[in-house]
Formats: C-alpha cells, structure tokens, sequence
C-alpha cells in the first residue's frame, strides 16, 4: 500500500474547519499503512526463517557481507528498525499533540485516552522484543526451531495487540478528531498522521 500523501489534507479547502474535517480518516489511512508494513515484514521474517540461505562459516571463501543471507538479514533489521520508528513516532505524536488537547475537550474522553496510552507503552515493549528476536537471528543456528518460533510468536504478539489497539482507537476517536479542528502552525499534517516515508521526503 503506498503511503498517505502528507501534504495534501482536502482539495481546494475554503474554510479552517474542511483542512482538518478529514483528521480522523487520515489516521485510518496510516494505521492501513501501518498494518500494511507489519504484514510485509512478517512475509520478510517468515521467507528468511524458511530458508536462511548459508551458514557464512560454511563460505570462508566469501566475504560474509557478500552472502545473500547476510544481506536479506541486514534488509529484514532496516525493514524492522523503519517500521518500528514509524510506529514509535505516530504513537509519541499521539500521546503528545491529539490526546491532551481532546482529554481538554471532550472530557468524557479522558477514560478512553488513558487506556490507549497504556497500549502504547505495551507496544513499545512488544516493539523491543520484536527487535530482539531479530537481532538474534543473525546468531541463531540454522534449526533452533525454538528460538525461530519465539520471532514469529513476538510477531504474532505486537500484530494482535495492535489490531485490537488501532481497531479500538478508529471506534472511539475518529469522530472526535475529525472535529478537533487542529493543524500545525504552518498548516502541514501533525507527526501522529505521517508515514515513515513522509518523514523522509
């Protein structure tokens, strides 16, 4: 799925209030993204445990970095590492922008914003964990299938938990930010609603 256009919010707005009606979708449209960019890096994970190519030992003639294991195993940590920091900062830009300003405004709120703050630490553990496993296949002999179910199990883990997470936040909170009515100051779209590549254009 490609990724959201950040500078674009509404065609040709002709009042304040039509920049930000659409607040509320544009986060659908990243958590999709999001959901997306799991969903391929799991693909990613479970094509490199199916066949992790040679033991590098096993190739003394080659330098290791050459090695098409060693490659795809450095493309599956950037894969990890972009998709997390993506997730990382539309979470950090929630909790920062949105969620005080709609715990001031909508009160009722206030329960609601609470818990999915919570879910956003546990991610962010589940985050870490993911980025653990990874970084241990490097390491992992070829047919340790308890440590290979350990990666796919933490995957399993952090698509569940935001599944429930982002299935949640769309029920209660897309018609609440769809009237916030809040832009940054030069009219540009807030961090919790870019891409990972958004934030590099």
């Amino acid at each position: 799925m490609e990724a959201p256009n950040p500078r674009v919010t509404m065609d040709d707005p002709t009042e304040p209030s039509d920049r930000v009606r659409a607040f509320g979708n544009q986060l659908v449209d990243v958590h999709l993204w999001l959901r997306d960019q799991l969903d391929q890096l799991r693909d990613d994970v479970d094509a490199f445990l199916d066949d992790p190519g040679p033991d590098p030992a096993s190739q003394p003639s080659r330098p290791s970095r050459d090695l098409p294991n060693v490659r795809n195993l450095r493309d599956l940590r950037a894969h990890c590492l972009t998709f997390c920091s993506a997730l990382t900062r539309h979470h950090t830009g929630e909790d920062t922008g949105p969620f005080p300003v709609l715990a001031a405004e909508v009160p009722e709120l206030r329960p609601v914003i609470d818990e999915l703050v919570r879910d956003h630490r546990l991610v962010t553990d589940a985050l870490r964990r993911v980025e653990e496993v990874l970084d241990s296949l490097g390491r992992m002999p070829e047919h340790d299938e308890a440590r290979r179910r350990r990666v796919r199990g933490e995957l399993d883990t952090l698509a569940a938990l935001l599944e429930t997470h982002f299935s949640y936040e769309e029920r209660r909170l897309v018609s609440a930010l769809n009237d916030l009515g809040a832009l940054s100051p030069d009219g540009s779209r807030p961090d919790f609603l870019l891409t990972a590549a958004e934030l590099d254009s």
